[in-house]
């Protein structure tokens, strides 16, 4: 089973200084349709006006990866971690037993544009942590870097929970491919640009959401990043 989940039928907030898209139920945003896929429970794309920002909040029972697009996001939290995270780098925070933490747009111009992502933790409690790491663009082109994962393989961030997260670059004749393992799931998700997956056509914001599936292809893509999580189905 392959299943679209255009961008257009996302939900969306526009709050002035925060516009942001959702791929789960979020907030004000209810779907029954759409809560979860496996332990994938949000895909947040945010563009954050510049000098503004997330105040202090908290989180548990979570694993929330930023994955910035264009600009920089700042983050500090109660662990004391306080960064920049900037295009190709990957922030793994895990809420474990409890965090807060503030997410701004400190630049005077121009926009922040992230992806949130929670993935709901194998085991539930645990002391929060913090990871980031970057990956360079060519790592990425024309193939499916590993950026995520339960045991760092390939210097990948870690996650509590079986899951992985590859991240890939695309244009022209630049072509991939990821098989799963039976009983696993898939979401794809087109973070700009356009391409073929699967034989079928996706934009930025466009996902396919796999169930019994041999495997993803990726190609024919203009100038395009994908992303590609590999699930386990939970009961």
């Amino acid at each position: 089973m392959i299943r679209l989940r255009p961008a257009g039928e996302r939900g969306h907030a526009e709050h002035g200084w925060l516009d942001s898209w959702h791929s789960f139920a979020f907030a004000d945003y209810r779907d029954d349709r759409h809560v979860h896929w496996g332990p994938l429970r949000v895909i947040n794309e945010d563009r954050v006006q510049a000098g503004k920002g997330f105040g202090t909040h908290g989180h548990r029972d979570m694993e929330i990866v930023s994955y910035v697009l264009e600009g920089k996001l700042g983050h500090k939290d109660s662990m004391g971690n306080a960064a920049t995270i900037v295009p190709g780098e990957v922030q793994r925070m895990s809420a474990g037993t409890g965090v807060t933490h503030s997410e701004a747009n400190h630049d005077q111009q121009g926009t922040t544009h992230f992806l949130q992502i929670w993935i709901i933790p194998a085991q539930l409690g645990g002391q929060p942590g913090y990871e980031q790491k970057m990956y360079a663009p060519a790592e990425k082109r024309g193939r499916l870097r590993l950026v995520l994962s339960p045991d760092g393989a390939d210097g990948s961030v870690t996650v509590r929970q079986d899951a992985r997260m590859y991240a890939g670059l695309f244009d022209g004749a630049e072509s991939a491919t990821h098989a799963f393992a039976p009983g696993r799931l898939g979401y794809v998700h087109v973070v700009r640009g356009a391409a073929q997956v699967n034989g079928r056509a996706l934009s930025a914001g466009d996902a396919l959401l796999f169930k019994d599936e041999a495997q993803v292809s990726i190609g024919d893509g203009k100038d395009a990043e994908v992303l590609v999580f590999d699930l386990p189905a939970l009961d």
